[in-house]
């Protein structure tokens, strides 16, 4: 089986904003709701949101699409995890990701889930250059992890290595809730730290490996709003490209804006600066022009649009809709 946990709990203070900051959106979701998009992509079956900050509206816009654990207060990394104690029993893999890292792939968290069939954690990891100050990892000579050294107490050759902690983890879910109940809160900051596992794991001889991320962008979480803008055209990117790998012309994918949920048939043209949210659908040989935006909207086959404003309309087949039309709902 198949369990993944969601650190939700996080205010994000550096976003200078009283919305929860796994609220925030990124391609016109909230991005806590893609996270959980791509595990079931996975093959997730459980999935829980360790909430917080906000947790009523956190918990609205995730109704229906996964269970919950409430932390409060918030206190580390491994008292988030010690939270979700509905999966406490349960057999399989269990993933442990951010909420606040909406670019990470379906396939990298498949590839995660699938890592860990041969060890007890294994540690998602990103390979980047040396001044970053994340935590090292630092492997023993058979490859696996012996531990992960926080950036401010490496040594001058801990800080060369430049594979690095991403900060999400896969776990035989039987041993990391074994593994919680030793965690200790004897720091500073008198929190629970989930990568005091390592140190736990290889005290009781279990398997700690480390998988790289294929993709260093997919795995950057999102603090501040300048870090939301570079996940809005990472994942806006990625979703144009992968709509012309199915036959869809979008003559610049840098200023092509699709939402998750748009769904587009073949052979259909999308000219520069167009906008489709929502739950829009397009049909074939359609041809989007310039300075449109499309929300909700049905649009038949073969139909032009130029420079309209659209949201609930049903634009029919063959049909076109002239330059600087705005309608709210209705057939076209």
């Amino acid at each position: 089986m198949k369990n993944a946990i969601i650190m939700a709990a996080g205010k994000g203070t550096r976003m200078h904003s009283n919305v929860p900051k796994v609220l925030h959106e990124v391609c016109g979701v909230p991005m806590v709701e893609l996270i959980v998009n791509e595990l079931k992509g996975a093959g997730a079956e459980r999935i829980i949101a360790v909430t917080g900050f906000g947790h009523e509206a956190v918990e609205k816009v995730l109704e229906g699409k996964c269970e919950f654990a409430l932390q409060e207060p918030q206190l580390g990394t491994g008292h988030a995890v010690m939270q979700a104690r509905q999966l406490e029993n349960e057999d399989g893999i269990t993933a442990v990701v951010n909420g606040d890292a909406p670019c990470v792939s379906a396939q990298t968290y498949t590839r995660l889930f699938e890592a860990c069939e041969d060890a007890d954690m294994v540690i998602l990891t990103v390979e980047l250059p040396e001044t970053v100050p994340y935590g090292r990892i630092i492997r023993n000579e058979d490859g696996t992890v012996a531990r992960i050294v926080e950036y401010k107490d490496a040594s001058e050759a801990e800080r060369a290595v430049r594979e690095m902690n991403a900060g999400m983890y896969a776990f035989r879910n039987r041993a990391l809730f074994e593994g919680l109940k030793e965690i200790k809160n004897d720091n500073a900051q008198k929190e629970y730290y989930i990568t005091d596992l390592v140190e736990i794991f290889r005290r009781k001889s279990l398997k700690v490996t480390a998988l790289i991320a294929e993709d260093p962008a997919e795995v950057h979480g999102v603090n501040d709003n300048l870090e939301l803008a570079e996940a809005n055209r990472t994942m806006y990117r990625r979703t144009a490209q992968a709509w012309m790998k199915r036959g869809i012309t979008i003559i610049d994918p840098d200023s092509t804006y699709i939402g998750p949920y748009v769904s587009i048939d073949q052979d259909t043209v999308i000219e520069p600066n167009v906008h489709l949210s929502g739950r829009t659908v397009i049909g074939r040989n359609v041809r989007i022009r310039p300075d449109t935006s499309l929300e909700d909207t049905i649009v038949k086959d073969g139909a032009i649009i130029e420079k309209a404003v659209l949201k609930g309309c049903t634009v029919e087949e063959n049909s076109f809709i002239p330059p600087f039309t705005y309608r709210k709902a209705g057939l076209m």
